[in-house]
């Protein structure tokens, strides 16, 4: 078995806006649910440290199923990291309200 890890980057700088808890509560989530993770908050970012062979969507499905079971989901979702480091990002729902008025 190789030991061989990668890093990835989760943003949780809209989370963490919203309530503090929530973001320590989602580390611990996570490391529950893939005890193999190593997680380090730095600042507005989680850096976590991962085995080769867990895909990077195995840690999106993890974010989603947070996100159900906390009622978040209708507030947060998780997309991909649009930028130099890989990983997600934790992004405030766009919402757009309408009125039907005949």
């Amino acid at each position: 078995m190789s030991t061989e890890t990668k890093t990835i980057t989760i943003d949780i700088r809209e989370l963490s806006f919203k309530k503090d808890q929530y973001v320590q509560d989602l580390i611990v989530f996570l490391k529950e649910q893939l005890p193999q993770l190593e997680i380090e908050r730095k600042g507005n970012e989680l850096e976590v440290l991962m085995p080769n062979q867990l895909s990077n969507r195995a840690i999106k499905l993890r974010i989603k199923k947070y996100l159900y079971k906390n009622n978040l989901k209708e507030d947060f979702r998780p997309i991909s990291n649009s930028g130099k480091k890989e990983g997600y990002m934790v992004k405030l729902r766009k919402v757009f309200e309408t009125s039907y008025t005949y």
